[in-house]
């Protein structure tokens, strides 16, 4: 994938806060819960429950977001397109942990299993 600067820099400034009820509304609108969610998020970036609500009340963006998370390791076993790229490909780290994220978001909405959607063996 071509990473443009503009791209990263966009997805980096996006608001975190602002674009969590966008997840709430998906998962929710296909019968999963904000707490499956908040689980996917938690295991992707490391975060505990309180870390994560500072977070969804705040004004991280996700590029603070994401810097300042441990990503789990396994995320490297996330794969497949997201918004026409392969989330394998992408060189920007911000912009590759935010589409892990969009990723698994979509995984929850389609109902995987949560052990799928955690790349538990």
């Amino acid at each position: 994938m071509k990473d443009t600067k503009s791209q990263d820099d966009k997805i980096a400034g996006m608001v975190f806060s602002k674009i969590y009820p966008l997840y709430v509304a998906k998962v929710e609108k296909k019968f999963r819960t904000k707490d499956e969610l908040n689980e996917v998020i938690s295991w992707l970036t490391g975060y505990d429950e309180s870390e994560l609500q500072n977070h969804i009340e705040g004004s991280t963006t996700f590029g603070e977001f994401f810097s300042n998370a441990t990503v789990n390791p396994n995320s490297k076993l996330i794969t497949g397109k997201i918004c026409g790229y392969k989330v394998e490909d992408i060189e920007n780290p911000i912009t590759q942990q935010a589409r892990y994220l969009d990723k698994l978001v979509d995984e929850l909405a389609k109902g995987h299993e949560m052990k799928r959607i955690l790349r538990i063996s």
